[in-house]
Formats: structure tokens, sequence, C-alpha cells
């Protein structure tokens, strides 16, 4: 394994773990045998595991960044993009009934503990909200474009907090279509 391929197989290890252990509740052992590698080869690629969240958390925002590109490059329009982040709930049911919404566990976590890193984890929630704003605003929303992107975020947290809770696959899928159902609403508003 070469160096930066060790590294990152560390970081998608840590990655993993955290959300579905808690950062708290992950050790370097724990990553360092989900990666295969002695605490010799894991040290010399991380001295603590704040680093590693460091690296987690930056590797979050550019796979975030990277996703809101794509839903840009692949929909023309405002409200499908939106539609697309509405979405990843579906997707990612299996994970969300498990173990919640990676970014809200994260940072619900790091803020009880009082983390340095807490506002780098919130740094993902900004990215949504300042990207679900800009698609509002382009839906011709202007005037509360905020405000309906922090609705949108409140809405798909409570919505992985309750599935994750109750284990709830049907749940999901109804409030999806629920929201999706507001966004057209909100969309018929505007044309």
């Amino acid at each position: 394994m070469s160096e930066s391929t060790t590294r990152d197989h560390i970081v998608e290890a840590a990655d993993k773990l955290f959300y579905e252990q808690g950062y708290e509740h992950t050790s370097f052992t724990h990553i360092a045998d989900a990666v295969r590698i002695s605490r010799g080869n894991f040290y010399y690629h991380f001295k603590s595991k704040d680093e590693i969240l460091d690296a987690v958390i930056n590797e979050r925002l550019a796979n975030t960044r990277s996703a809101l590109e794509q839903w840009e490059a692949e929909n023309s329009k405002p409200a499908d993009r939106i539609r697309c982040f509405i979405q990843i709930m579906i997707n990612n049911r299996d994970k969300i009934k498990l173990y919640g919404c990676p970014v809200g566990t994260l940072s619900t976590e790091l803020t009880k503990l009082n983390h340095a890193s807490k506002a780098g984890a919130n740094e993902l929630f900004s990215l949504y909200r300042t990207w679900l704003c800009r698609q509002f605003m382009l839906l011709g929303r202007k005037a509360d474009a905020d405000q309906l992107a922090m609705h949108l975020l409140a809405r798909s947290q409570g919505v992985a907090t309750l599935a994750s809770a109750f284990h709830d696959e049907a749940f999901i899928r109804q409030e999806v279509r629920i929201l999706c159902d507001w966004l057209a609403g909100l969309k018929e508003k505007n044309s």
C-alpha cells in the first residue's frame, strides 16, 4: 500500500467508524484494525485522533462539494437540484435507519463534547445551507430563500433522527414524498 493509499484507507475507515460508533467511542485500535495496519504505521500517518477527525471532516466537505457540483451539472432546474438533496434520504435510507444522518450525528456529538472540531463539522451544514439558499433564490424565492433552506435542513434532520429511532423506512419514504410535494408547491407559486 502506498503512503497516500494507506492514509486514504485510514480516513475512510475512520469516517465509517465515527459514523457507526461515534467519534468518542472509536479508538486508534478500532481504526488500525479496520485498515489492518500496525499502530506504528498508523502513527506515521496520524499523530492523534483529532488529526484523523480533521481529515474525515475535510474529506466529507470535499465529497459534499463534489455531490453538489454533480447535482448542478446533471440538473438545469433548481427544483430538480433541491429534489436531489431531498432524495439523499432515500438513497441512504439503510444507513440512516441504523445511524441517523452522518452530518447531524457528528455535529451533535462534537457539540456535546465541546470539541475544537465542532466548527468544522458544522461547516458541512453551512455548505448545504448556502447551496440550498442559492437554489431557492434561483427558484424565485429571494426574500425567504434562507428560511426555506433552514426549514429543509431541519426537516431532513428530523426525518433522519426519527427514522433511526424507529428504524422505519416507510416513514422516510413518506416524508420524502411530503417534501417533494412541498417543493412542487413552492415551484408552482413562482410559475
